[in-house]
C-alpha cells in the first residue's frame, strides 16, 4: 500500500499527519498478509494498526474484544470519525442485530466488533472471502500467564484454522515473554511478526507512598486538581464505597464502581464518568478496560496491585492524550498479606506469588521506578527518568546500624513469634493490652526505640526486610524472623545504611506546583465549548477532541479551515462538524486578548487575497495553491470578516443564502454547522453553509 494513501487516510479519518513508532511497520505487515503480535502501551496507538487497514481492505475486519463497554467506546469513536463500524453482542435487541446482519450482507461495514462469547451468532456470515482481517484486542486475556485470564478467549484458536489465509493481528498493552509466547501458541500463529513498542510513557509521573493516612493524603492531592478526572483503584468493594462516600461528603463528584452493583448501575456510573458528569471513580480493577477516555489526568492505587502488568495497564489509563499526568501508589504490608491470601491455592499460585514479589520490590525501591518498570518488560534503561518520586527526591542515607541492632535484637528476644505491629509497640515501650498480656514490658529491648515515631519504625523495619536482615514468615501469621545475615550486624560489627524517612510535609512538596489551566485561558474556553457540544450531542467530550488537540489549538490558534486541519486530531469530518465553532471561539478570544499573529497565517491569507484580486475563481485559486476548495472558502470568509473588499455573494446562489437565513431562524441560531448540514439533509455542503453565515454575520 502506497505511503501517501496511508497518510492521507490517517489524516482524513483520524486527524494525524504522521504515524507513531511501529504503526507503519505493523500496517505494512498486515497488507503483506502476515500475522502479527503487537505489544504497545495504553495510549500508544494500537487501534490504528488494524482500524486504518480495515478502511482500505476490500472486505470486513472482525475485531474480538472482551467488554461491551470497550466495543461501544471504540465504535462510537469510529463513527464520530466517519468510519462505518458496529458491534454485536447478546445484550442487543433482535431488531438491532438483524440490522447489523443486513449491513454485513451488503458489505456496508468496515469493522465489526464482537465478544468471544458472541462469535457463534455471526458464524454463518463469515467465510474466507468475506473476511479481510481478524484482530484480537486485549490478547493477554487468552493466557493463564497473563494478569487478566478469561476462559472464553481460549476458543479463539479455531479462527486461524478456519481462515488460514486471513491475516490475524493480536494486540495488548502488557505481556511479558511467557505471555507473548503463549498468545501466539494458543492463537495458532507461531510465526507471527512480533512488534514490541517502548513501554516508556514519559508523560506519566510515578510516585509511591507508604499506606498511612491514605485518605487524608488523597484528599490533599485532589484539592489541587478539582477540575481533573481520575480513578482510585481499591482492592475491596468496601473501600471503594467508603472512599467515594468521604469524597462526596467533601464536595467531590465521586462514585464507587464494583462487581457488586447491578449491571444498569455500573453502566450508568461508567457513562457519567465518560461524559464528565462524574469526576472521580473509586473502583476495583473491574473498571477501566472499557474506558477510552483520553483526559484522565491521574490514577491512584489505594492498595498495592497484585502484579506489575496490572499496575502498568491501570496507570496507563491516565494521560492517553500524551499530556502530563500523575500516578500515585500507596503500599503497606497489610496489602501484601491480603494479596498473598488471594494467590493461595490458585492454579498458578507460584507464578502469582513471584509476580507479587516483583510488585513489592517496585513499591519499596530506592532507585528510579521507571527503570524497574521498563526492565520488567524487557526494555533495559540505564539512565534515570527524572519523572518519578525517587528521581525528584533521591533518598539520603545515614548510618542506621544502631537502629538496626535495636530492631534485630528485639526480634531475637521476642523469639521471632510476633508481627511488625507488636514489634514496634515493644520497641516504643507501649503499654497496650497486647504488650502487657504477654509480659513483654520485661524484655531488655522494651522501650529502647521510644524516641522514634511509630511511622518511622515501620519504614525502617521494611527497609531491613528489603535489605535481607529480616524475613516475614507468612505461613506463621506474618511473624518477623531473623535471617542468617542478621548475625553479622548483631555479633560481627557489620554496618547498616538506612534511607532517611522524609517528613510528612516533605512528601507533599511536589503538590506545590499547580498545573491547572487558568480560568480565562483559551484552553479553558475551548474545553467549555467542547463540553457544551458534547452535552448537546449526548457523547463523551473526548469523542469531539482530546485535551492534547485543544492544547495545540491554544498554541497554534487556527483561524481558517486549512489551519484547523493542520491540528493533530482534526480529521476531515471533525473539521466539518466542529471547525466552525472552535475557529469562532478562537477568533473571539484573539479579539478580546490580541496576540502577535503568526507570519505564516498572514502570508497564506494574503496569497489567497492576491489571487482573488487577479480575478481567479475559487476552483482556480484552489488548484494554483494546491488547497481544498473549502479551505479557499474559509480564507475568503476570514478576509471578508476582516473588512477586505470581497464580493462573497458571487460565490453563493441567492437561493442558498436565503435558505440558510431561514434555517438560522427556524433552528434558533445554532452554534454548529452540523445542525445546518442535518437540516438540509446533507444536500448543502459545509463550505456553502459557512459562506452564507459569514455574509449573514457581516450584514448584521
Amino acid at each position: 500500500m502506497e505511503t501517501t494513501r496511508l497518510l492521507s487516510t490517517l489524516k482524513e479519518y483520524f486527524g494525524y499527519d504522521s504515524f507513531r513508532p511501529l504503526q507503519k511497520k505493523i500496517i505494512d505487515s498486515v497488507f503483506a498478509g502476515e500475522d502479527n503480535l503487537v505489544i504497545m502501551p495504553t495510549g500508544g496507538g494500537k487501534s490504528i494498526c488494524y482500524q486504518l487497514p480495515a478502511l482500505l481492505l476490500p472486505e470486513i475486519t472482525l475485531v474480538i474484544s472482551p467488554l461491551i463497554a470497550l466495543m461501544k467506546d471504540q465504535v462510537d469513536g469510529l463513527t464520530a470519525n466517519g468510519v462505518p463500524a458496529a458491534f454485536l453482542n447478546s445484550s442487543q435487541q433482535e431488531a438491532d442485530q438483524q440490522m447489523i446482519y443486513q449491513q454485513i450482507e451488503k458489505n456496508e461495514l468496515k469493522l465489526l466488533y464482537v465478544a468471544p462469547e458472541s462469535l457463534q451468532i455471526i458464524d454463518r456470515f463469515l467465510n474466507e472471502g468475506k473476511l479481510s482481517l481478524i484482530a484480537i484486542d486485549e490478547a493477554h486475556c487468552i493466557s493463564s500467564w497473563g494478569h487478566d485470564f478469561r476462559p472464553a478467549y481460549t476458543q479463539l484458536g479455531y479462527l486461524k484454522k478456519r481462515f488460514p489465509n486471513t491475516p490475524l493481528i493480536a494486540l495488548t498493552a502488557t505481556a511479558d515473554k511467557a505471555t507473548r509466547k503463549d498468545i501466539c501458541q494458543q492463537l495458532n500463529v507461531p510465526n507471527a511478526k512480533k512488534h514490541i513498542a517502548s513501554f516508556d510513557r514519559k508523560n506519566l509521573s510515578l510516585e509511591v507512598r507508604p499506606g498511612t493516612k491514605r485518605y487524608e493524603q488523597i484528599e490533599d492531592f485532589l484539592e489541587k486538581r478539582k477540575t481533573e478526572s481520575g480513578i482510585i483503584y481499591c482492592l475491596s468493594r468496601k473501600n471503594t464505597e467508603e472512599v467515594a462516600a468521604k469524597l462526596s461528603a467533601k464536595g467531590f463528584k465521586a462514585k464507587a464502581y464494583h462487581a457488586g452493583l447491578n449491571h444498569d448501575e455500573r453502566i450508568q456510573i461508567q457513562d457519567d464518568f465518560i461524559n464528565d458528569r462524574s469526576q472521580i471513580i473509586c473502583a476495583t480493577i473491574a473498571f477501566g478496560m472499557g474506558i477510552d477516555k483520553s483526559n484522565i489526568r491521574w490514577v491512584i492505587h489505594y492498595n498495592m496491585p497484585k502484579n506489575l502488568e496490572g499496575y502498568y495497564q491501570e496507570i496507563g489509563r491516565a494521560g492517553r492524550d500524551g499530556l502530563a499526568s500523575e500516578t500515585l501508589l500507596f503500599h503497606s504490608y497489610a496489602d501484601v498479606v491480603q494479596l498473598q491470601k488471594f494467590a493461595a491455592n490458585s492454579k498458578n499460585e507460584q507464578v502469582q506469588l513471584a509476580k507479587l514479589d516483583r510488585m513489592k520490590q517496585y513499591s519499596e525501591a530506592f532507585t528510579c521506578r521507571r527503570k524497574i518498570l521498563l526492565n520488567y518488560f524487557g526494555e533495559l534503561k540505564q539512565e534515570d527518568c527524572g519523572n518519578c518520586d525517587i528521581c525528584r527526591n533521591p533518598p539520603q542515607f545515614f548510618d542506621g546500624t544502631v537502629i538496626a541492632q535495636k530492631a534485630l535484637s528485639c526480634i531475637y528476644r521476642l523469639k521471632g513469634k510476633e508481627p511488625i505491629t507488636l514489634l514496634i509497640d515493644v520497641l516504643r515501650g507501649s503499654q497496650n493490652e497486647a504488650v502487657l498480656e504477654k509480659n513483654y514490658q520485661q524484655v531488655k529491648t522494651y522501650g529502647v526505640g521510644k524516641e522514634i515515631s511509630w511511622r518511622d519504625w515501620q519504614q525502617y523495619i521494611i527497609q531491613l526486610i528489603n535489605i535481607g536482615y529480616i524475613e516475614i514468615a507468612f505461613h506463621k501469621n506474618n511473624h518477623l524472623q531473623l535471617t542468617p545475615l542478621a548475625k553479622t550486624v548483631l555479633f560481627d560489627g557489620a554496618k547498616v545504611q538506612l534511607a532517611k524517612i522524609p517528613d510528612e510535609k516533605d512528601i507533599q512538596k511536589q503538590e506545590d506546583v499547580e498545573k491547572k489551566s487558568k480560568p480565562n485561558s483559551l484552553f479553558e474556553k475551548l474545553r467549555q465549548l467542547r463540553l457544551k457540544l458534547a452535552q448537546e450531542e449526548g457523547i463523551p467530550t473526548y469523542l469531539i477532541f482530546n485535551d492534547a488537540t485543544l492544547k495545540e489549538m491554544e498554541k497554534e490558534r487556527p483561524m481558517t479551515d486549512d489551519e484547523f486541519m493542520q491540528i493533530n486530531g482534526v480529521g476531515r469530518k471533525k473539521m466539518q462538524d466542529y471547525g466552525y465553532q472552535f475557529i469562532k471561539e478562537i477568533i473571539a478570544y484573539i479579539k478580546e486578548k490580541p496576540a502577535k499573529k503568526k507570519k505564516a497565517k498572514g502570508n497564506t491569507l494574503k496569497v489567497t487575497h492576491d489571487l482573488y484580486k487577479e480575478g481567479l475563481n475559487i476552483e482556480e485559486i484552489a488548484q494554483k495553491r494546491e488547497l481544498a476548495a473549502t479551505t479557499v472558502f474559509s480564507h475568503l470568509a476570514k478576509l471578508y470578516e476582516e473588512g477586505k473588499d470581497i464580493d462573497m455573494k458571487k460565490f453563493i446562489a441567492e437561493g442558498d443564502l436565503d435558505a440558510v437565513k431561514k434555517a438560522k431562524e427556524e433552528l434558533d441560531d445554532p452554534d454548529t454547522l452540523k445542525a445546518y448540514y442535518a437540516h438540509f439533509q446533507e444536500e448543502m455542503d459545509y463550505g456553502t453553509i459557512r459562506l452564507a453565515l459569514a455574509i449573514i454575520s457581516k450584514e448584521g
